[in-house]
């Protein structure tokens, strides 16, 4: 082939261009690595938290607005509110009620509670996590059963029991009774926990001499103050708000927690709703407070031992 024919046949570099090349080149859709989530599912999970949240916040802000309207039928009309609010019902709930008796009754319950049932669980979970004994599997199971009867079954025996024992109207009944409602899910919590801390540190304490309470006591649960924060939330919120327990086994007015007090606001004839929603605000402050307290801790209890069994 002759070198013109070869020319012919190359052809000039503009002839190579295609002839769609006008049209801007389509952009390819870049791969989203693992864990990154497109702008739209972005958009459809913020959405979706904003609206969970209101939901989630909304009867607490109604009850916060409702106690500062000085009438008992101010809930009916929440709108009017705002052109009388006033601290009023605070005022008189703490000066005109028994609030705080019945305050020193539910913290001496709530942290009576959270002692007895924090120590037994932490125990119960230390024991099944690191000894081997017949039936310690089994244990644990047996420890679910309790939840899986209704609250109004545990009454009527729980009362018969502690009428034998003469422990009705008194701290220790409704201190036990919360105990056995808050202990099996702090025993489960405390187990996984216990589970992602080494046995090599149980054997280091063996060897430097101390005892298996010793061991338990001042290595491992320094090292499990996150679990123990969890567990310790747990049982002080169960026993805090505790009512059906309270309502039956405290027979004097003396003895009242804070949900017995709060139900006296509602009676067959005469419904104070602004003094209720006063009170329950007052109620959730100590709560808050606890969970203040120990929320840096509540992340990493929580999610310990998920992946262990």
């Amino acid at each position: 082939m002759s070198a013109t024919a070869a020319d012919s046949t190359i052809g000039t570099p503009e002839d190579a261009v295609p002839a769609a090349a006008g049209k801007p080149p389509v952009a390819e859709r870049r791969q989203l690595r693992r864990g990154e989530r497109s702008r739209g599912a972005s958009a459809a999970l913020h959405a979706t938290l904003i609206v969970a949240s209101v939901i989630a916040f909304f009867p607490v802000a109604w009850i916060a607005w409702v106690s500062l309207g000085p009438d008992k039928t101010d809930f009916l009309h929440a709108d009017e509110i705002a052109g009388k609010l006033s601290l009023s019902n605070y005022t008189t709930v703490l000066n005109d009620t028994e609030f705080l008796h019945w305050f020193v009754n539910s913290l001496v319950v709530g942290l009576g509670t959270c002692v007895l049932g924090v120590f037994v669980a932490a125990s119960a979970g230390y024991a099944v996590s690191r000894m081997r004994f017949p039936g310690h599997r089994q244990l644990m199971w047996t420890f679910l059963v309790t939840q899986m009867f209704p609250m109004a079954i545990l009454i009527v025996p729980l009362y018969n029991l502690a009428a034998d024992l003469e422990l009705l109207d008194t701290y220790w009944i409704l201190i036990l009774a919360n105990c056995t409602t808050a202990f099996p899910y702090c025993a489960w919590l405390m187990k996984g926990y216990f589970d992602t801390i080494p046995t090599e540190i149980d054997e280091a304490g063996r060897v430097d001499g101390l005892s298996p309470f010793g061991t338990f006591y001042r290595l491992i649960l320094p090292l499990a103050r996150p679990g123990l924060a969890v567990a310790a939330f747990y049982t002080f919120l169960t026993a805090w708000g505790e009512f059906a327990f309270a309502s039956v086994f405290m027979l004097s007015e003396d003895k009242y927690t804070l949900p017995i007090g709060l139900a006296t606001f509602v009676s067959e004839h005469d419904q104070q709703w602004n003094l209720m929603a006063a009170t329950g605000v007052l109620i959730a402050i100590p709560a808050a407070a606890f969970f203040y307290l120990v929320q840096r801790h509540l992340v990493t209890g929580l999610t310990a031992g998920a992946s262990k069994s």
